[in-house]
C-alpha cells in the first residue's frame, strides 16, 4: 500500500502569513457597505441589477472561501490529533532508528540503535517526537522498524552494531 510522505501534511507546510490590520475588510464590513450603498443611492437612478448581482456573488464567494478555510482548519486538528493517537501504539514496542554519526571532518556513516519507546509527544509545529527508553528524543523519521517487545529480554537491550548493518549512499 503507497504512503503519503508526511512531509506533505498541511501541518508540515510553511505558515502564510496573514494580515490582520485595520486594513483588511471581513463578511460582515462588505454587507455593511453593500446595505449602505443600497439605502443610500439615488432613487432616480437606482444600481443597476448586474452591478446588485456581482456584488452578491462577491460576498457569497467570499463567505465560501471563509467556510472552507475553516472546514480545512478543522481537518488539520483532527489529522494531528489522529497521527499522536497512531504513534502512541509504539508505546512498549522494540524500535531500531537511525542516527548519522560522524566518523571524521568529511564522513558521516550511518548508526542504528535498539530501545523501547516510553512515550510519544507533538511539538508545537506539529512534529511527532518518541522518547526511548535512555531518555532521548528522537524524531519518528528516524524509525526503521518497529517489533513487539519478546519475553525474557533485558529492558535496555545493547545499541545495534552499525557495522552489521548495510547502509545505502
Amino acid at each position: 500500500m503507497p504512503t503519503i510522505n508526511e512531509s506533505y501534511f498541511l501541518q508540515n507546510q510553511p505558515k502564510p502569513t496573514s494580515n490582520t490590520g485595520q486594513n483588511m475588510l471581513g463578511k460582515d464590513d462588505f454587507l455593511k457597505l453593500l446595505i449602505t450603498q443600497l439605502q443610500n443611492q439615488d432613487p432616480s437612478n437606482p444600481m443597476d441589477d448586474r452591478e446588485f448581482i456581482a456584488q452578491m456573488a462577491q460576498f457569497s464567494s467570499l463567505e465560501q472561501m471563509t467556510n472552507m478555510n475553516n472546514t480545512i482548519q478543522k481537518f488539520v486538528d483532527v489529522q494531528t490529533s489522529q497521527s499522536l493517537v497512531q504513534f502512541s501504539e509504539l508505546i512498549g514496542k522494540e524500535v531500531k532508528w537511525v542516527q548519522e554519526v560522524d566518523v571524521d571532518e568529511y564522513r558521516t556513516e550511518l548508526q542504528y540503535n535498539d530501545n523501547k519507546v516510553q512515550s510519544v509527544k507533538v511539538e508545537f509545529d506539529g512534529t511527532i517526537r518518541i522518547l526511548l527508553d535512555n531518555n532521548r528524543w528522537i524524531h519518528h523519521e528516524q524509525l526503521t522498524q518497529v517489533s513487539a517487545v519478546k519475553e525474557n529480554q533485558p529492558a535496555n537491550p545493547p545499541s545495534g552494531d552499525s557495522s552489521s548493518e548495510e547502509t545505502a549512499e
